[in-house]
């Protein structure tokens, strides 16, 4: 991830399954106590699930949230 992030050219692409195959979101919106961290939220440029993809370089918190939401579950179609 740092060396596609620091590369002339890299994008640092974090692939994903929405939900787990037991139906527990993988996108969440605080870790759980003790949860490893491999990387800083600076160098993931595309987050990827199977309802789209997530371009957070250069957002802020507030941006990178909502489009993490926007790809963390199917979209609502057919509301009011």
């Amino acid at each position: 991830m740092r060396g596609a992030a620091l590369s002339a050219g890299g994008k640092p692409i974090i692939a994903l399954n929405s939900r787990t195959s037991k139906g527990i979101p993988r996108i969440v919106p605080h870790l759980r106590e003790s949860a490893g961290v491999v990387t800083t939220r600076g160098h993931v440029h595309f987050v990827v699930t199977e309802y789209g993809v997530a371009f957070l370089f250069g957002k802020n918190l507030r941006q990178r949230a909502k489009l993490l939401i926007d790809i963390a579950h199917p979209p609502m179609t057919g509301r009011c």
